[in-house]
């Protein structure tokens, strides 16, 4: 599973170094292949055999309902497929770093099955922000989801 966070640096063409211990995982469960596609604030990076799950969900619903084919429309149609090269690293296309505000400076950010690709500064502000409202936040997921720490 990925876990955690890691800062790292785009080179000049738009490639990003995947740390080693998410290379393990891709390396040890799945194939080496990721499907990154935007979110409203980042960047989220599937392992394929992941994402084909999410594929499968969004299958059941070819004509609607009209919100279910804008969300399909959002995330799967910015997906791409991105194959590690030799140096463990990933082309991030200018296309998706702009939607997610990306320049230079990302965290990777570990979410169990899959993992988000921030701007550092963008990913700063929203953890100011729990951490900021945390009690109340736990508090919400706990009575909505029953998941607690």
């Amino acid at each position: 599973m990925f876990r955690g966070r890691s800062t790292h640096n785009l080179d000049a063409k738009g490639r990003l170094s995947i740390p080693a211990r998410f290379k393990d995982i891709l390396r040890a469960k799945y194939d080496m292949k990721l499907i990154v596609t935007n979110l409203p604030s980042c960047l989220a990076a599937y392992p394929v055999e992941e994402w084909k799950a999410v594929e499968e969900q969004f299958s059941r619903f070819r004509f609607g309902p009209p919100k279910v084919l804008a969300f399909k429309r959002y995330l799967l149609g910015a997906a791409i497929d991105c194959a590690l090269d030799g140096q463990g690293r990933i082309l991030l296309p200018a296309t998706l770093r702009q939607e997610a505000g990306i320049v230079r400076e990302v965290v990777l950010v570990g979410m169990l099955n899959y993992f988000e690709i921030w701007s550092k500064d963008l990913l700063e502000s929203q953890l100011t922000e729990t951490k900021e409202n945390f009690d109340a936040i736990s508090d919400d997921i706990i009575k909505e989801f029953g998941i607690g720490i």
